[in-house]
């Protein structure tokens, strides 16, 4: 009976892992070397979604370290009614890149990627890489501008050309956080190979 146990035990140890954010995520080097599986390796992911839009490395795992702190369930807290009782988030964002369910429709139905999960960090990946490009198309932001994609990616393109994000000092002091991350990534990136 314990030895037929032991394959499943295995394989709930193993998707455990996967669901839980890496302990130290302020260090990419030890983000990926945490994230670094047999089946799922997080640089070879980052890596390859770097190659397919052209965003660095370390702007991809900033974004995904500002929105969501490696959380793959993560979401917005929920107001409280009357000041004491949980009542409904002020957003739909969810998952390891924060996407809004129409933001991640689109991505969907514009990358063909119907199965892709919030919650599965390749997919979450890919989306990041994938709106940072898109909002870099239609904003002229270098996809190497760490503060300007942050922002255009929180405001999104529209908002971002609209200028919203000029009179919220809390999303620009987030965006300047977002930017010491990313040439923080960059600078041990270059130490961790």
């Amino acid at each position: 009976m314990r030895i037929r146990a032991l394959p499943a035990l295995v394989l709930l140890a193993l998707v455990a892992g996967c669901a839980t954010a890496p302990k130290q995520t302020r260090n990419i080097c030890a983000v990926f070397e945490q994230r670094d599986g047999m089946f799922t390796s997080w640089q070879r992911a980052a890596e390859k979604t770097e190659r397919k839009y052209g965003v660095p490395v370390p702007i991809l795992m900033a974004t995904m370290y500002t929105e969501s702190g490696f959380q793959p369930y993560a979401r917005p807290p929920r107001t409280k009614l009357f000041g004491f009782i949980p009542w409904t988030r002020p957003s739909t964002a969810y998952g390891y890149s924060q996407a809004l369910d129409g933001t991640w429709d689109h991505y969907q139905s514009a990358t063909g990627s119907w199965a892709a999960r919030r919650t599965n960090f390749a997919d979450a990946i890919d989306f990041i890489g994938w709106y940072h490009a898109q909002n870099s198309q239609v904003t002229g932001i270098p996809l190497n501008d760490a503060y300007n994609l942050y922002l255009a990616y929180y405001s999104g393109p529209k908002g971002y050309v609209r200028g919203d994000w000029r009179s919220n000092a809390q999303l620009q002091k987030t965006a300047q956080r977002f930017n010491n991350m990313a040439v923080t990534y960059q600078r041990q990136l270059q130490e961790c190979n």
